[in-house]
C-alpha cells in the first residue's frame, strides 16, 4: 500500500497552486494517497504553520510523508529539506516549519534537496512547492531513499517556540493559534499543569472562573475555558468567537491562576 502524503500550505484554495502540486505528485506517484491538513495558514506565517503541523502529523499512519510549504524565503539561499523524524517524513523549506517534530526527541535524519534528478526539469524562483518539494515527496513515496535526494544536513532550522512560565501560583501563557471558530488556543497544556487545579483564567481583562469539560457546559454566548482535543487550554465562546469577544489573537497574554 503506498504511503499517504499530507499537504499543508499558506496558498489558500482560490488559485491553482494546491491542485498543481497534487498533479505533480500524481504524475510521479500515481497511486499515492493525498490528504489536506490545511491551506489556510496565514500568508508567510511560518510559526503558525509549524504549530498546526505539530498538532496534526501524529494522527497520520507511520510512514506518512508530510509536505509543508509556508515559504517567505522562496528563491533565496534558504535550502529545501527532507527529514525523517521517527516514523514520519517531512519535506519543505528549511525555515523552522518542522520545529515541533524536530524537538520531539525522536531520531532525526535530514538531507538537503539538491539532487536535480528529483526535481522538475525547470525550477522557478517563486514556486518551489511545485518544482522541488512536490517531486521530492512523490519520489520518496515511490521508494527513493532519503539519502538520494541530497547531502546530509546536521542542523535543520528550528524556531524558538515560547513556553508558558509559572510564577508562584500563576502561569503566564499566551494565545498561539486562533482556529476557524474563533477559539483562542494557548501554549499551556494539561501536561504543564501536572494535576494543578485551574482557579481562573484572565485574558484582556476578562476573568473566567475555572475550566469546563466541553462547550455544552455553558449556555450559548457564554465565555469559557476548556482543554481542547489536543490537551491545550483554549478560550471559547459557545456558538460564537472568543477572538472577537476578547479582541485577541496570536501573542495575546493569558494568565492562569492555579489553586
Amino acid at each position: 500500500m503506498p504511503p499517504t502524503i499530507s499537504l499543508l500550505t499558506d496558498f489558500g484554495l482560490q488559485d491553482e497552486f494546491v491542485g498543481v502540486m497534487k498533479g505533480v505528485i500524481w504524475g510521479i506517484a500515481p497511486d499515492v494517497h493525498i490528504a489536506d491538513i490545511t491551506h489556510a495558514v496565514p500568508p508567510q506565517n511560518v510559526l503558525h504553520g509549524a504549530l498546526v503541523l505539530g498538532r496534526a502529523y501524529r494522527y497520520f499512519p507511520a510512514g506518512s510523508i508530510h509536505l509543508a510549504v509556508v515559504d517567505p524565503g522562496v528563491g533565496t539561499a534558504r535550502r529545501g529539506i527532507a527529514l525523517r523524524v521517527g516514523e514520519h517524513t517531512f519535506v519543505g523549506p528549511d525555515n523552522g516549519l518542522f520545529s515541533v517534530p524536530l524537538t520531539s526527541g525522536a531520531p532525526v535524519a535530514a538531507v538537503s534537496l539538491d539532487n536535480p534528478a528529483y526535481r522538475l526539469p525547470t525550477v522557478s524562483r517563486s514556486f518551489h512547492g511545485r518544482d522541488v518539494f512536490a517531486p521530492a515527496a512523490a519520489y520518496l513515496a515511490s521508494g527513493v531513499a532519503l539519502k538520494e535526494l541530497g547531502e546530509p544536513v546536521t542542523a535543520p532550522v528550528t524556531l524558538e517556540i515560547p513556553r508558558p512560565l509559572r510564577v508562584a501560583n500563576v502561569w503566564k501563557a499566551q494565545v498561539f493559534l486562533v482556529d476557524g471558530f474563533g477559539n483562542l488556543i494557548t501554549n499551556l497544556t494539561e501536561v504543564d499543569l501536572q494535576g494543578q487545579t485551574v482557579a481562573e483564567v484572565v485574558c484582556q481583562g476578562q476573568v473566567i472562573q475555572g475550566v469546563e469539560v466541553t462547550f455544552g457546559s455553558r449556555r450559548p454566548g457564554e465565555l469559557l475555558a476548556m482543554f481542547d482535543s489536543s490537551g491545550t487550554l483554549s478560550l471559547c465562546v459557545v456558538n460564537g468567537s472568543a477572538a472577537e469577544r476578547l479582541d485577541a489573537g496570536a501573542g495575546t497574554p493569558v494568565e492562569v491562576r492555579v489553586a
